[in-house]
């Protein structure tokens, strides 16, 4: 949390150098980002900020339902980065691509294709 800034603006400033338009897109994160200086930066950027709620140890229903309320719409838009996260955890499952031991770069990604192709033939698959 403490490099969001850092990030962020690298961020907008890479969509610069490329010529890409991010006004008005959708920046997901976590609940661990929720909060009004997170959500003042990314607005300040043009941007919709999608983060989920922090229920901050609220126990009251009203309230609750009060900082759920904002992100009906962008629920849907936060239950796809499930799909995200999911391919990532599957990443994990693969030693050779969460831990880098290979010095030459086209080495470590021949592994990370390898464990992509293997996650892709496990769904082929399982769909049968």
């Amino acid at each position: 949390m403490a490099l969001l800034d850092q990030a962020f603006y690298q961020l907008l400033e890479i969509a610069d150098v490329i010529h890409l338009d991010l006004k008005g897109t959708k920046l997901t994160l976590d609940s661990g980002f929720d909060s009004e200086r997170n959500h003042t930066i990314i607005e300040d950027a043009e941007m919709i900020p999608v983060i989920k709620p922090n229920r901050r140890g609220t126990k009251n229903e009203d309230k609750l339902h009060v900082m759920f309320e904002k992100e009906d719409d962008q629920e849907k838009v936060y239950k796809q980065r499930y799909k995200i996260e999911r391919t990532f955890a599957w990443e994990d499952t693969y030693r050779k691509t969460v831990i880098r031991y290979e010095k030459r770069s086209d080495t470590h990604m021949g592994f990370k294709y390898l464990a992509y192709s293997l996650i892709n033939l496990r769904w082929f698959l399982k769909r049968k």
